[in-house]
This record gives C-alpha cells, sequence and structure tokens, in this order.
C-alpha cells in the first residue's frame, strides 16, 4: 500500500546525512498536535492524548509538548498516514466491538485495524512486504569501512594449512600483546618469531619481524599520535601554525634535544590516541553494534541503572531534539587521574591518563575496560594542573568535529551508512582534578564550588586551615528546630539565612566568556583570585558548543568520596597518632567555636597535657 502524497511529509523526517530535521515535517507535526488535541475522542483527562511515535507506538499517554519531542525525536510509527486530513479529526474508526476489528474511514485507504481503538496500530504491510523493504534499505559499507572488512577478510587466512587457532592477524596481535605486557625488545621479538618459523610448516603466514607485525595491525586504523608537547606544559606542537617550530612561542624553550649521530629528539612528548576510529568500530563490530541502540530502546523501571535515565540525560534530549532524534550518536563521559608509573618508592614521576567512555552501550558493557577508551597519556613528571586544558586540545577538536559536522559511519547491524554525531555529558574526577578541569580552583576558603564567593567558609585559627563546620544548617527548612539551636553547633549563633542558589550553566558562562584560555597565555592571572572568586582559566570545555546547555557538567566519583571519608573517620574513631583529625590543635580550636566543655584541653599548668577522651573513640 502506497503512502498517499499529502501523507508523505510524515516519513521524510530527516535532511540528508541527518542534518536536521526538514521544514514541511516541523509544520506538519505541529498541525497535527493542533488538530489532535481539538478531538476529544482522543484526550483523556488531564489533557493527555496518544503518543504515535516510533518508539512508543500510540501504547502511552503523554501530554502534548511530549508527544510533539517524541515525533521530533522518533518520528511517526510505521503505517501511521491513515488518517482522514490535516484539519479534521484523526483516524475515525467504525469498530465491531463484538470482534474488535475496525477498518479505517480515510476515503484514501481502508485497512483492517487490530485491537480497534485502544490499540490504533494499522498493519498496513504484511511479511513479505516488510522484508523486502528491508532488504531494499540495505546498503554497502562506505569506502573506509570497506577496507576495513577487507582486510579483516584478507587476514582470516589460517597462519598455515590445518591450522584452526591463529590466522595471520590474530596472530600479529597476540605477539604484540605478549610484548608490551611483558616489556620484551625488538630485537628479542625478532629472535623469537624466527624461532617460531622454524619449527611451523614452511608455507606459513606468520610475520617475520616487529616491523611487519606492526605494519599489518596498524591497518585497522586504531592508530596512536604521538604530539611533540613544551617541557613546560605552556603548548603542543599539532597545529599547522605551531609544527614548524622550533621553540616554545610563550616561554622559549627549546623543542629539541641533540641526540645520538646528531638526531633531533623531542624533550617532551604526548601520545594522543584519536576517538573517532574508535567510535567507529563500535559500529563496525556486530558483537557491539547492535547494543548502541540500548540507551534509546531500554524502559525505564522506576530505578536509575543508567545514565539515560537520569534528569541531566533527558534535559539535553530536550535542549538538542536534532541531536537525539538518532539514537545511534553517541553520548560520552571523561575521566581524568593521574598515576605513579615507578610505584611509590621508586622516581616521583606523575602521568595523567584521560578515559572517554561511550554510554549508548548497557550497563553490563559499558562500564567494562574495553569499552573504556585511553584517549591520551599526559607526560610528566609533574601534575599538569591548571595546564590540563593544552594537552586537551586534540580531543576537544575531535569533540567539536563530532558535534558540528559529524563523520560518516557503517552501522553493520542495520547495514547502513548514516552520519555519526556525539557530546560530551559531564566529566569523573576526584575534587583536584574537578577544579584542573573547571577552572575554578577546589583548595583554600572558596573552594566550594557551588557556594563559591557566599561561602561562609572560616579559617581555623590554631590549625591555620578552612573549615566548613556549620555551613550546612542553611538547606534546612525554615522552621527547622536545628536553625535555633545555639549549643549543638557554632555556639551562640541561630541560623537564618536561606540556602544559596545553584548557578545555571548559562550563569556560570556569562561570568567566564570573556576569562583566558590557558591555552592562549603564557600565565594567566584573574584579579581578585583567592578573594572574590576561584576562577584560575576559561576551562577548554566551554570551547564546546553545547557544554553551557549541560544540566551537569562534573561530578565527583564515589571511590574517592568513600576512601577519604572512611579514612577519617577510622582514624579518628581508632585514635592513630598522627592521622586522627581530633588533635591538640583541633581540641583547641574547639573551645573558640564550640559548646564542648568535657572536650577542651585543660589549662597548662606544667608537665604533659592529657587530651580528654571523646566518647567516639573506642577504649583499649
Amino acid at each position: 500500500m502506497e503512502i498517499p502524497d499529502h501523507r508523505k511529509w510524515m516519513y521524510n523526517r530527516n535532511l540528508p546525512n541527518r542534518g536536521g530535521l526538514r521544514q514541511e515535517f516541523i509544520n506538519g507535526v505541529r498541525q497535527f498536535i493542533d488538530t489532535v488535541t481539538k478531538q476529544p475522542q482522543f484526550v483523556l483527562e488531564g489533557s493527555l492524548l496518544r503518543c504515535p511515535c516510533n518508539k512508543h507506538k500510540n501504547k502511552i499517554f503523554s501530554t502534548p509538548d511530549e508527544v510533539l519531542l517524541d515525533l521530533y525525536k522518533y518520528g511517526f510509527m510505521p503505517r501511521y498516514w491513515c488518517w482522514d486530513s490535516h484539519g479534521e479529526s484523526p483516524l475515525h474508526l467504525n469498530v465491531d466491538h463484538d470482534n474488535q476489528e475496525g477498518t479505517c474511514s480515510s476515503p484514501h485507504v481502508s485497512v483492517p485495524i487490530r485491537n480497534s481503538y485502544e490499540s490504533m496500530v494499522v498493519d498496513a504491510a504484511g511479511p513479505e512486504l516488510m522484508s523486502q523493504f528491508e532488504e531494499h534499505m540495505e546498503e554497502p559499507p562506505n569506502t573506509e569501512a570497506k577496507k576495513f572488512y577487507d582486510l579483516l577478510q584478507s587476514a582470516q587466512r589460517p597462519l598455515f594449512e590445518g591450522c584452526v587457532s591463529h590466522s595471520e592477524l590474530s596472530m600479529a596481535v597476540k605477539m604484540l600483546s605478549i610484548k608490551a605486557k611483558g616489556n620484551v625488545s625488538q630485537q628479542i621479538f625478532d629472535d623469537f618469531v624466527k624461532a617460531m618459523k622454524e619449527v611451523i610448516p614452511k608455507d606459513n603466514l606468520l610475520v617475520s619481524n616487529f616491523y611487519e607485525a606492526k605494519k599489518l595491525v596498524s591497518k585497522l586504523g586504531m592508530e596512536s599520535n604521538k604530539i611533540d608537547c613544551c617541557i613546560n606544559g605552556c603548548m603542543l606542537y599539532y597545529k599547522e601554525d605551531d609544527i614548524p617550530r622550533k621553540e616554545c612561542k610563550f616561554c622559549h624553550s627549546l623543542r629539541y634535544k641533540i641526540g645520538k649521530k646528531g638526531k633531533q629528539v623531542p624533550l617532551k612528548r604526548m601520545h594522543y590516541l584519536p576517538l573517532i576510529p574508535r567510535l567507529r568500530r563500535l559500529y563496525a563490530s556486530m558483537n557491539t553494534a547492535s547494543h548502541m541502540r540500548w540507551h534509546f530502546d531500554h524502559e525505564f523501571k522506576g530505578v536509575l541503572e543508567h545514565p539515560s535515565d537520569s534528569k541531566a540525560w533527558k534535559y539535553f534530549d530536550r535542549k538538542h531534539p536534532q541531536f537525539s532524534q538518532e539514537p545511534r550518536n553517541v553520548r560520552l563521559g571523561l575521566c581524568a587521574d593521574g598515576f605513579t608509573p615507578f610505584g611509590q618508592s621508586g622516581k616521583q614521576y606523575s602521568c595523567w591518563q584521560i578515559i572517554v567512555t561511550p554510554y549508548n552501550l548497557p550497563p553490563s558493557m559499558c562500564m567494562k575496560t574495553p569499552y573504556m577508551f585511553l584517549s591520551m597519556i599526559i607526560p610528566g613528571p609533574r601534575n599538569p594542573k591548571t595546564r590540563i586544558d593544552v594537552y586537551l586540545q586534540p580531543l576537544i577538536d575531535e569533540l567539536k568535529l563530532l558535534w558540528e559536522d559529524g563523520v560518516l559511519t557503517y552501522d553493520i547491524h542495520s547495514k547502513s551508512n548514516f552520519v555519526m554525531r556525539a557530546a560530551l555529558l559531564w566529566t569523573i574526577n576526584d575534587f583536584p582534578a574537578y577544579g584542573m578541569l573547571s577552572g575554578w580552583m577546589t583548595a583554600g576558603r572558596l573552594a566550594c564550588p557551588y557556594c563559591m564567593e557566599r561561602t561562609k567558609a572560616f579559617q581555623l585559627k590554631n590549625k591555620r586551615k578552612p573549615s566548613w563546620f556549620d555551613c550546612h544548617r542553611q538547606f534546612l527548612p525554615n522552621n527547622h528546630m536545628f536553625r535555633r539551636n545555639k549549643d549543638a553547633f557554632y555556639k551562640n549563633r541561630i541560623e537564618r539565612s536561606k540556602p544559596l542558589p545553584r548557578l545555571t550553566g548559562e550563569q556560570i558562562w556569562y561570568i567566564v566568556q570573556n576569562y583566558d584560555k590557558i591555552s592562549d597565555v603564557e600565565q594567566l592571572e584573574i584579579e581578585g583570585y583567592g578573594s572574590t572568586h576561584n576562577w584560575t582559566k576559561r576551562s577548554i570545555l566551554w570551547d564546546l558548543p553545547y557544554w553551557r546547555h549541560n544540566l551537569i557538567r562534573h561530578n565527583l566519583d564515589v571511590m574517592h568520596i568513600e576512601k577519604n571519608v572512611f579514612d577519617n573517620i577510622f582514624n579518628t574513631v581508632m585514635d592513630i597518632k598522627e592521622k586522627t583529625k581530633d588533635n591538640a590543635k583541633a581540641r583547641m580550636d574547639l573551645s573558640l567555636y564550640c559548646k564542648r566543655k568535657n572536650l577542651e584541653l585543660p589549662k597548662q599548668s606544667g608537665g604533659k597535657i592529657i587530651k580528654p577522651k571523646a566518647n567516639y573513640t573506642f577504649t583499649l
């Protein structure tokens, strides 16, 4: 059955290469919603109506605004063009209530309807027609994907006749993995390969040396780029204008040192693993391609089990409907943390790793090691601190390309090519890395990124550290009894302040938009730092066009919070010397801010001062 001409707009939703919604589709959906809301037979109490989108298929009731958004995101359900006209009542049914079947009264078509009015699902095409339709929709892989599949096919030849355990490619990958794991030199690798070739049949496809193995595996397209850096972390030599430079454009430090035989050797180099090839591989493999729509297809069960169930994800969908209408577009999270490759007792050297995770996958997959993509390794020996933005430039450039233009990708599950786009939803770090990435330094009295300059934190007189003691009562209800308590909290204080409002992304962008990026200047000092604000820079993440619209931009990881809180509580309760927070200076400050006579230190009258035992510590 053909779609009537005046209904074809319903299934002509996207511009070429999924570049957005067609204007006729936008106008048609709006007129459709206006028409349906005027029909009382389709409206329940509370002004809810059935959603005919491709996801809900008239099975749930939603508000008109939600139905409008769903139609923009998912399009109309298949074969739903059977309604009278734009300006009249949609889908009049002549229902025989005895057999629960009816027909559509449209002058254009007459189609059996299952489950009558309650389902409103039109079975216009049989299985035969649908299989022909799916066959017609199959597309050959694009040029890049075809090269990849051709390589895999040619590399699946057995290592030698009769070998069933390894192919040419799998053996090369296995040997390179062993070399990396055991830190084997190239010479030992070549000798080992030579010995293997002597014991296996002569007509074999085993690579002859390390160079051939690396060359074969490199054809998979999962390359690693080496980018020269300023030794002080001021800049990267990777853009066209910077590649020819011999010294840093900010601090003028030399880029190279002279090595053996007069060869120029970079003083500092970063490893960057491009993100786009790794995202493409997720759609090139049958093991993962079908799972990349899980976030779109699964049903919310009332319990938060995946980031797609969160308010931040749904808010992003509403803010960017053109992006969310393609379920194969990728949502990403970024994690940054430091590690010491030589251990705690070895040489003091701090590397930083940046890991990117795609959230399209189901919970059982997206947190597994194979799908946590190591994006870059920032060299040491020192913590990059605010200069982490310098090293993030290649990744941000890729993310901007994935958002603005997208990349042509072949989906082997649906056997179709599409333009894949991606968006970074948030970062996940410990608190110091939070300050490095956000631009708000998380140290000192103004460390709290929510209270900011409105904080009630103060510096302890004896311990000389900032304290956030009694900053939490302002978040209690106005009539809460703790607000009037003068003894259990800060002594002789009644809390009358209202909770501080949290700034939105747009409000924060208004503040930081005039600040310089750390990658644009040699030394960045913002007037008022430490006294009226804690901004150290404009984070490079603000270069992403959608970053200011994200509901949540930075998260704290649970592991660091659990460990630090547990350590402090355990050491204090066990009264472990030099690790407990309940020390002599804390007891001296106690008398200044609290009413705890039983815990105050006795007045010094010669001899050793004995700290009164607290009732929250264990007795040996």
